[in-house]
């Protein structure tokens, strides 16, 4: 007789089994595992740079070099942790359109569903600052537009720029303020928040499912062949990773010696783009602050605003029971892209 092998701390971060229909890449993407992945790499790459990295005006750009250019694999590193947060972006966006895609928001699972839209939001804003870190010549617009939008808020914009940038200007005290919002206002609450999203997935009930009497197949997967398939995905996708970083270099640039947001390079970072098009068009305050925030609530509210998915429907994609949510989202997504990929 063959003994079951015993679960171990992986396991049991998942259930004992699920229906194998809804395991299938094809409907899970397989976005929440890998999501996690890449903030594994994330927290890892980025304690090695900071063993190097200088948060001052003078040497944060020539530490970044540094790290390059002179540190053991340190180009790798530093390639890993860029490459790895722009992916973390676009799969985050995919979960995203999964889960609202398969109906998969409803209740129990609707206030994980907002720490789910928070997290995209915080891993935005991670990305933002990173980005800023750099100090160099190619990061000018996120720095000096990014910050001003802050003092467009009424009657509290002044305040919250000097919070976030340590002045009424950029200057020194700013990059030390985001290098600390970066590591301690951002990526300890995220990982708090990542801790808490993965407990209410199990709390909840686990993949969204229809009820037994609505499942077609009754076929089912441990836990154990779960955990194979994500380690498997896992290798793909550090695999393709690590090829990729060792062959494309991560953005550098001449350190910046005069604070403009009249630089030659004016571009905003690809996740923010969207918004820079925006602020051409009228009232920052308006395009630049309340539109990106709308974004994000309209998001968050999806489960408490739209009709619950029909429960029989749940388990596979496109369910006719939330097709609003549905056209919202793609609607959303289709003006984004279009803002982010077309010239101006």
């Amino acid at each position: 007789m063959t003994r079951a092998p015993r679960p171990n701390f992986f396991h049991h971060l998942h259930p004992p089994t699920i229906p194998a229909r809804q395991s299938r890449l094809r409907y899970t993407l397989g976005a929440g595992g890998i999501s996690i992945f890449l903030v594994l790499i994330l927290i890892v790459t980025g304690i090695l740079e900071m063993f190097y990295y200088v948060p001052t005006p003078e040497g944060a750009a020539l530490s970044i070099q540094t790290i390059t250019y002179h540190a053991p694999l340190g180009a790798l590193v530093r390639n890993l942790h860029f490459w790895s947060a722009q992916v973390l972006m676009i799969v985050m966006g995919l979960h995203l359109v999964r889960v609202v895609f398969t109906g998969a928001y409803g209740a129990p699972r609707r206030f994980n569903f907002v720490l789910g839209v928070l997290l995209m939001g915080v891993v935005i804003l991670l990305n933002f600052t990173g980005y800023v870190l750099r100090w160099d010549e190619g990061i000018q617009w996120a720095l000096v537009v990014g910050t001003n939008l802050l003092k467009t808020v009424p009657v509290a914009g002044d305040a919250l720029y000097g919070i976030v940038a340590g002045g009424s200007e950029p200057g020194a005290s700013t990059l030390t303020r985001f290098y600390a919002w970066h590591l301690f206002g951002l990526a300890v609450p995220a990982i708090f928040f990542i801790g808490w999203h993965i407990f209410r997935v199990r709390r909840d009930g686990g993949i969204a499912v229809p009820p037994p009497a609505a499942r077609t197949e009754s076929q089912r997967i441990s836990r154990f062949q779960l955990v194979e398939r994500e380690v498997v995905a896992m290798l793909i996708v550090g695999g393709g990773l690590l090829v990729f970083s060792a062959l494309v270099p991560a953005p550098i640039a001449p350190p910046i010696t005069d604070i403009s947001a009249s630089a030659s390079h004016t571009d905003a970072p690809w996740f923010l783009l969207w918004i820079q098009r925006l602020l051409a068009w009228g009232d920052p305050f308006l395009l630049g602050v309340l539109v990106p925030f709308a974004v994000l609530t309209l998001l968050a509210v999806f489960p408490y605003i739209l009709p619950k998915p029909d429960e029989s429907e749940l388990g596979r994609w496109f369910p006719r029971s939330n097709r609003s949510a549905r056209l919202i989202l793609a609607l959303l997504v289709v003006a984004i892209a279009l803002l982010t990929l077309v010239p101006q």
